[in-house]
């Protein structure tokens, strides 16, 4: 599989918390990198980002891991120049972070977490794309590919923060697509429904006090496609998808890999 062969890219979020399954993030940087692709593993946890590199590398390609925090504008800006210098080049971004910790119902969750929840998820992208777009510009070329999440258009009033934050990425992904296409560089989006992450199942289960097992299986009783949720790698091929030059005449998609969930929507 050679899709992107020469290319490089980047994968902001390219770590993963602990679990016994695969996150977004390490699956989409292991995929493109089996499509030829160079990847900047990038996480705020380097250990995580080097472990993904590691599992790259094990299959014969090539990665190099960089720690980044997205709240910070100085580590943003870090991201394209360590492609710069590495590889010379950047053609693929993938803003992968997300956060959910402290929300709640908008009448009940803190400032504090959903401000940080905004920077992060919202914020975070906007800044990662600020400082890779110059380059992308300048070569004429590339594509970027936000995750967002059906929270944006079907969550419930419980997270009221993270579902703001990932509306918020749908918006900023279409306010890139015209100016980026002048410059031949698509925007796109995937919005991931119930996933069988790490970052989803120990998280929500620790947060109720339920065990994952049941967890999961309440989860993809939700799924109108075949009663089960989507694994990483689900979301890892939409999205090397939209990066690769099979979907060259596409900008400004905002892909569903969902299992049907979001068709409830009206």
């Amino acid at each position: 599989m050679t899709r992107l062969a020469g290319a490089v890219a980047v994968v902001v979020g390219a770590g993963q918390t602990p679990g016994t399954t695969i996150g977004n993030g390490r699956a989409t940087a292991l995929l493109l990198a089996r499509e030829g692709a160079r990847v900047l593993a990038v996480d705020r946890d380097l250990a995580s980002a080097e472990a993904t590199c590691a599992l790259i590398a094990d299959e014969g390609g090539e990665a190099a891991p960089l720690q980044a925090d997205v709240t910070s504008e100085d580590d943003c800006r870090a991201i394209p120049a360590a492609a710069l210098e590495r590889w010379g080049r950047l053609d693929v971004l993938v803003n992968n972070v997300g956060i959910g910790t402290g929300d709640g119902p908008a009448t009940h969750v803190e400032e504090d977490a959903w401000e940080r929840i905004l920077d992060v998820n919202l914020s975070g992208t906007w800044r990662t794309c600020k400082h890779v777009l110059p380059v992308m510009r300048a070569q004429g070329s590339g594509a970027i590919v936000n995750v967002s999440s059906i929270a944006a258009v079907c969550a419930s009033g419980d997270i009221a923060a993270y579902m703001a934050s990932k509306a918020g990425v749908n918006a900023l992904t279409h306010g890139l697509v015209l100016r980026a296409a002048r410059h031949g560089i698509r925007v796109n989006a995937v919005m991931p429904g119930l996933i069988d992450t790490p970052m989803a199942i120990e998280g929500i289960a620790a947060a109720r006090g339920i065990d994952r097992d049941e967890l999961r299986a309440e989860r993809a009783a939700r799924v109108p496609l075949g009663g089960r949720m989507g694994t990483a790698w689900d979301v890892a091929h939409a999205v090397v998808f939209l990066a690769s030059p099979e979907a060259g005449f596409i900008t400004g998609a905002i892909l569903p890999v969902d299992g049907g969930q979001s068709s409830r929507v009206g």
